[in-house]
């Protein structure tokens, strides 16, 4: 009898294949969703139209995508960095709810004010906000010892409450026919578009600059490379000298200020108030994007723009088509699901032996 063996492959054909196992993964899952489509009654066809060529047909939607795709990319860069280091922060969605709640305070203490520095002060808010929740978890883990997976993840469920209390309670809208939601933000509180037109929000100024601070970061800082050793070699990391604290609070810290920046952006430009839902799972499709973008920032910002018009192809899905809600996330769990098997098989050969 023959059994399945898992042989390691040798390091010049891991550095060939790690290539191309992101493409490969997205056209496996684009595969294995076209299955799910057709025994669900739909037309894979006119779905992928629908996901992947009506974006494009207008110029609202290609504004929308560059703003998801800013959104996922700044949180997804500074998850990335963390992650080269094996600091596992999955609280990312937590970070960006605390963010927006922190950044609507700012900017309901600032409804009368009509500088357009107050919009500066939202952002910063938020930023703040974002560092604060990431804080908690960074603590644990640095000085207790306590894994921040699940610190990190139980976080984003207080943050959903803390969201729903504030809505329900200080932040509610006294004029708001009892409707859960903050009053409408000043004008000089809101994030500007770019065009009057179309929402393409001033934040995607904010791109250009941190995929270079990031590059620079990860290749070129003493902190960065402290992380990549720390990731890759933690005994050589300790013989060195290097602390293992330091890199879990910068990796925490940034990404809290970056998931935090956003979120403000998110209820100070696309919605211009806080409500009980602000976020469609950005922290959590994020980590997505670092991987599938294989912790790389260009790689990052392509993976960002297929998840930007997966999102966008799945609301228009449920107004063209009539898809479930839940098809946007069965496509994000097969990138995933792919990306690992494509990971898997990078590192691995398969083989039958004998017992």
């Amino acid at each position: 009898m023959k059994a399945l063996h898992f042989i390691p492959r040798p390091p010049e054909q891991k550095a060939g294949a790690q290539k191309w196992a992101a493409l490969a993964a997205v056209f496996l899952a684009l595969g294995l969703g076209a299955l799910v489509l057709k025994a669900a009654g739909a037309s894979p066809p006119a779905v992928y139209k629908v996901f992947f060529v009506d974006p494009f047909s207008s110029a609202y939607t290609l504004a929308e995508i560059a703003n998801k795709t800013v959104t996922l990319s700044l949180i997804a860069l500074a998850l990335a960095a963390g992650f080269r280091a094996n600091i596992w922060n999955i609280g990312a969605e937590g970070q960006f709810t605390a963010g927006a709640i922190a950044a609507s305070f700012v900017a309901v203490w600032l409804l009368e004010e009509s500088g357009r520095w107050a919009v500066f002060a939202v952002l910063a808010g938020g930023v703040c906000g974002g560092m604060a929740w990431a804080a908690a978890p960074a603590f644990l883990r640095a000085k207790v010892g306590v894994n921040e997976i699940l610190t990190s993840l139980m976080l984003v469920y207080v943050s959903l409450l803390l969201l729903s209390y504030v809505v329900h309670g200080p932040l509610k809208d006294p004029e708001g026919f009892n409707f859960p939601q903050s009053p409408l933000f000043g004008e000089s509180s809101l994030v500007p578009s770019l065009l009057e037109e179309y929402p393409l929000y001033a934040t995607i100024l904010v791109l250009p600059p941190a995929l270079l601070a990031s590059h620079y970061f990860v290749s070129r800082s003493w902190a960065g490379f402290q992380m990549r050793v720390i990731g890759l070699a933690p005994r050589a990391g300790d013989y060195a000298g290097f602390s293992r604290a330091r890199p879990v609070w910068i990796s925490f810290l940034l990404t809290g200020a970056f998931a935090g920046f956003v979120g403000a952006a998110e209820v100070a430009g696309t919605a211009g108030q806080l409500t009980p839902v602000i976020s469609p799972g950005y922290g959590f499709t994020a980590i997505i994007v670092a991987f599938l973008g294989r912790l790389h920032p260009l790689g990052i910002v392509a993976a960002g723009m297929l998840m930007a018009m997966i999102q966008i192809g799945g609301e228009n899905g449920q107004i063209d088509l009539a898809l479930p809600v839940s098809v946007s996330g069965v496509f994000q769990g097969l990138i995933l699901f792919s990306l690992l098997a494509a990971d898997f098989l990078v590192h691995y050969q398969i083989r039958r032996r004998g017992d």
